[in-house]
């Protein structure tokens, strides 16, 4: 019996509204969508433990000059907070009591035996409970006293510590931070945070809606109606996609550009092409896992051993060039490593359609596959229901 294309895609389409409306009277699923792509942006981009923020920091300054004034001068916000002068005997209960998490110890006479040309030594104490920020600080640190350092001395002809010209044949190295010119990781926090919520939102709600209607009898309800399995998909995956494509939307240009001002170099029209390609994998495994599930609390830990995978070894923690060769290759099968990939290039680097065509063209292909593997394992359980 031949069908009309034209009321195929009706069905298509009342379908996915009769979703839309679903996921409207459902509260949490509301409060998830908002959050996961406000708050939790914002918090992801402004939380990073590798981040130094606000470190307290200490001086104990025994010398008294102007070296030493200059170098406590050189700590601030927002890496640390505005440094105390104390002295020795103040140190260990302070560090005992969690007020600070750096003491720099700057000796008598350490002035005068910089600009004598003597190395003195100073004592940073750190506690590294904080593992992280004593991790980064300790390198801010050192920078900071040789930065300090090095310009005192140049701004001293009389010092004999003056440095001297490079020799012929050395090498400067000069460093240009592309992309990110500060190192700011918010900027990576947020954006990455918008790809990771994209995968998880989408299989979620598409998981979601196909079990509520299991357990609220209405499958059955439309397996007598003149609509086929591919309809029934096809209408969970555009309704529930939308939705996560408009609300990553908004996420990139409210919360990311707006709230976080974080710059987006490349074409958002280019990118939501690539986020609808990744929606529909995503969504048609949100469905696979819904059939395989009974329940709510079985997706859930379905969803756990297949995201938390994903989006570890996807290259949005750790390059992927970092990852055993095995894993490579595997996780070229998965959607978010080509998700991950277009999203820095278009995001970061302001890659073009001549760029990223491979991972468009992999995100259609895998997401085809999961479809089709998704309308199979759907037919065989909906044929087990008749």
């Amino acid at each position: 019996m031949t069908t009309l294309p034209l009321p195929r895609a009706a069905h298509v389409y009342r379908l996915g509204v009769k979703e839309l409306w679903s996921l409207a009277r459902d509260p949490m699923m509301l409060f998830l969508i908002v959050y996961v792509f406000s708050v939790a942006i914002y918090v992801s981009a402004t939380a990073i433990p590798e981040t130094l923020h606000n470190a307290p920091i200490a001086i104990v300054d025994e010398d008294a000059s102007p070296l030493s004034a200059r170098i406590a001068s050189a700590f601030f916000p927002p890496h640390f907070l505005v440094p105390d002068l104390i002295s020795t005997p103040e140190v260990d209960p302070g560090m005992d009591a969690g007020k600070y998490t750096f003491v720099l110890a700057i000796p008598p006479g350490f002035q005068r035996d910089v600009l004598a040309g003597r190395s003195p030594a100073l004592q940073l104490n750190v506690d590294a409970t904080r593992m992280n920020q004593a991790f980064t600080g300790n390198s801010y640190v050192q920078q900071i006293l040789q930065g300090e350092i090095a310009l005192f001395v140049s701004h001293t002809p009389s010092s004999p510590a003056t440095p001297s010209p490079p020799a012929p044949g050395s090498v400067e190295l000069v460093l240009r931070n592309r992309f990110n010119p500060n190192l700011d990781q918010s900027w990576f926090g947020s954006l990455m945070e918008v790809l990771n919520n994209v995968t998880m939102l989408s299989i979620v709600l598409t998981g979601a809606a196909l079990i509520r209607e299991r357990e609220h009898g209405t499958i059955e309800h439309l397996l007598v109606m003149p609509i086929t399995p591919v309809e029934i998909i096809l209408a969970k995956v555009w309704s529930m996609g939308c939705i996560v494509l408009v609300a990553a939307m908004l996420a990139l240009l409210l919360v990311v550009r707006g709230a976080l001002h974080v710059p987006l170099a490349g074409s958002i029209p280019l990118f939501a092409l690539g986020v609808a390609l990744h929606l529909f994998a995503t969504t048609s495994l949100g469905i696979f896992l819904a059939t395989v599930a009974r329940s709510m609390p079985q997706f859930g830990l379905l969803l756990l051993l297949i995201l938390l995978p994903m989006q570890l070894l996807s290259g949005n923690s750790t390059p992927r060039e970092s990852m055993p060769p095995f894993i490579q290759t595997l996780m070229l099968a998965a959607p978010t490593t080509h998700f991950v990939s277009l999203g820095q290039a278009i995001l970061f680097r302001g890659a073009g359609f001549p760029v990223v065509y491979p991972q468009l063209l992999g995100l259609f292909l895998i997401g085809f596959l999961f479809f089709a593997i998704a309308l199979a394992r759907f037919r065989r359980t909906i044929s087990q229901m008749a």
